[in-house]
């Protein structure tokens, strides 16, 4: 297996989904979130470590993570911001309706720093999307410490489960090393 390399701050991601008991993460590829998907696979089989589901699209994800945290089985979304234009349906149409708790962990992309022009459209718009949808977001980036990684990270979680509703946390790696993503 591959050994990733984590950033101090995606590390702090993935020690407060461990400290939140979550027992399955469904993820769509991004090479943002390759580190932690990497170190997720090295310690797979290891206590406290989630099950990794890879799907091809974010509603499927939204889908999956939805019907597993129905059953009270503590799961989460790991996707790009630019993938909100295939999850919004999926989302009020099965977490919102249904009263879901759906934490959704989203690296942003169309920022400072991003060389495809194309990710602008639907990125630069996902937070405005989801304000108008009612759906709560935080924000995380690398000039946060990572401290604030994991607590704002186990907040958004919690509060998920709490409010029994989508809850999303935007995280932005530029500048940590993943500007070739």
């Amino acid at each position: 297996m591959a050994t990733a390399t984590l950033s101090n701050e995606a590390s702090s991601v993935l020690r407060a989904f461990a400290d939140t008991g979550t027992r399955s993460i469904a993820h769509v590829p991004s090479s943002a979130i390759a580190p932690m998907i990497l170190d997720l696979l090295d310690r797979a089989g290891g206590d406290g470590v989630p099950q990794l589901i890879a799907t091809g699209r974010e509603e499927e994800a939204i889908g999956i993570v939805g019907a597993a945290n129905l059953v009270g089985h503590r799961s989460i979304v790991l996707m790009q911001d630019n993938g909100f234009g295939n999850a919004l349906t999926a989302i009020s149409t099965w977490a919102i309706a249904y009263h879901l708790p759906l934490p959704i962990f989203a690296n942003e992309r169309g920022g400072l720093g991003e060389y495809n022009s194309m990710i602008h459209a639907i990125s630069g718009s996902a937070h405005d999307l989801l304000r108008t949808m009612r759906i709560p977001s935080f924000d995380l980036t690398f000039r946060d410490p990572p401290d604030d990684w994991h607590d704002v990270s186990v907040e958004a979680i919690e509060h998920a489960w709490l409010t029994r509703r989508p809850v999303v946390v935007f995280m932005n790696f530029w500048n940590r090393g993943t500007e070739e993503t």
